[in-house]
């Protein structure tokens, strides 16, 4: 009997898609992979641009219904996995802060990190989605110093979402690597889970790239 709740997950090794898989391992969901290999453009075919029209990842798919945008995957899978303990509820204190700090990595954290790396100007403040870029940063040095976890002593979904984009754009360079930046990306990205998708990743993106020759 198929499983309901089993999730395809549309991805390509080492990109935002990463994340998703993390989550699906720390949810303990079950889930397959329909892998693209971008190094060869497979996301900008047209058999993907049917499934998410600006040819990203990731994306996922549950029977009939298909969620695309990592801040709405991140929110519908913690929502359909609650036996993990990785969402709050409806009408736990904590859910309104844990949807503010998901909807902010999309809304201000990710726009912002875009211009910074493409060395744009901002738009004026009054008109910019993220006020400025170091504005933007101390909001969330503020909130990660009352730690260890985004909203304090308990780790959900948003963890897992704002440890491995802080890990990558530290290594990158565009987010600077600050004492709480650093302790929080490595108390994520030290859980097993992220440990196991890392490799398997490396192992991945070195086949795609093989693929291409490059």
């Amino acid at each position: 009997m198929t499983d309901p709740n089993r999730i395809t997950l549309y991805y390509s090794p080492q990109s935002r898609a990463t994340g998703t898989r993390v989550l699906l391992e720390e949810l303990g969901a079950p889930y397959d992979l329909h892998v693209l290999n971008m190094k060869a453009g497979e996301q900008r075919q047209p058999a993907y641009l049917a499934i998410n029209p600006l040819g990203k990842v990731p994306a996922i798919r549950r029977g009939g219904e298909l969620v695309t945008e990592q801040v709405a995957i991140t929110i519908y899978l913690a929502d359909l996995f609650p036996q993990a303990g990785l969402t709050p509820g409806l009408n736990d204190p904590l859910r309104g802060p844990y949807l503010r700090w998901i909807a902010y990595y999309g809304a201000s954290f990710e726009p912002a990190l875009i211009d910074k790396f493409m060395q744009r100007e901002p738009a004026p403040i009054t008109q910019s989605p993220y006020a400025d870029y170091d504005t933007m940063l101390g909001a969330l040095e503020a909130q990660l110093s009352k730690g260890p976890y985004l909203l304090g002593e308990r780790m959900t979904a948003a963890d897992v979402l704002w440890g491995v984009a802080f890990s990558w754009t530290m290594m990158f360079g565009i987010v600077p690597k600050k004492d709480v930046f650093v302790s929080y990306a490595e108390r994520m990205t030290s859980r097993p889970a992220f440990q196991r998708i890392t490799a398997a990743d490396a192992e991945m993106a070195a086949r795609h790239a093989a693929a291409v020759g490059g």
